[in-house]
């Protein structure tokens, strides 16, 4: 920024000396109209561009799209699910709960950590916090402790 506040000093002092050797006083007072056209029109142009750069500059648009995968219970808690344990999946289609937020309850449920889960899930910690609390809100939860219990409730989690 100095840089260029430093050569702009410099070009005016030029300017200004450069004015003076050609009778500064003569071009001011014949060409003032000239000389307050050009500044006028040098300002629009300069508006115009950058006007044309901002209205025309490419926007980037991230598209997301979740994929359904079926998991194994035992990809959950990284352990072998109980025996005992069947997915309840009426429930779980009537909640609404995806193969993804189903996969975070379960992370969940082995007491990770949203970092934890994001590394596991290979996605963002951001990623993680939206799908917990779109469980949260499906299954009626304000913490992860009871969002864990009423998903063994409701036997979605071993």
């Amino acid at each position: 920024m100095r840089k260029h506040v430093l050569l702009y000093g410099l070009l005016g002092g030029a300017l200004i000396a450069l004015l003076k050797l050609i009778e500064y006083r003569y071009l001011v007072v014949e060409h003032s109209i000239e000389i307050y056209g050009g500044l006028v029109a040098a300002l629009f142009a300069a508006v115009g561009v950058w006007l044309g750069l901002r209205l025309t500059r490419v926007r980037q648009t991230v598209v997301i799209r979740e994929v359904p995968m079926e998991l194994p219970l035992a990809a959950f808690a990284g352990t072998s699910p109980q025996p005992s344990f069947t997915l309840n999946r009426p429930r779980l289609e009537q909640l609404g709960i995806t193969n993804r937020e189903l996969e975070i309850l379960g992370l969940m449920a082995a007491g990770l950590s949203n970092r934890e889960i994001a590394e596991k899930a290979f996605v963002s910690e951001n990623t993680v916090k939206t799908h917990s609390s779109r469980v949260f809100d499906k299954l009626g939860a304000r913490r992860r402790t009871q969002a864990v219990q009423l998903g063994k409730k409701f036997g979605l989690i071993p």
